[in-house]
């Protein structure tokens, strides 16, 4: 599967995902840091989906947004 999807796809996915988990992006971007050390985006995407029950494209949107802010920050 692909994780790549419209950016207008990406803002309602991230807009409902507090909802949706019941956890916020900083906690799945916590939950990223310290798993395990996947080097491409989609093996973390389905290891969030699989480790933490979240539908492939909610675990994409999560995995695409940490990645987006980490490089904005190097």
């Amino acid at each position: 599967m692909s994780l790549n999807h419209s950016s207008e796809l990406q803002t309602k996915l991230l807009a409902r995902v507090p909802t949706v988990t019941g956890r916020d992006l900083p906690e799945w971007f916590k939950t990223l840091d310290n798993g395990p050390a996947f080097l491409r985006c989609e093996e973390r995407a389905n290891w969030l989906a699989e480790e933490h029950g979240l539908s492939h494209g909610y675990a994409a949107a999560i995995v695409r947004e940490h990645e987006r802010r980490r490089r904005h920050r190097m």
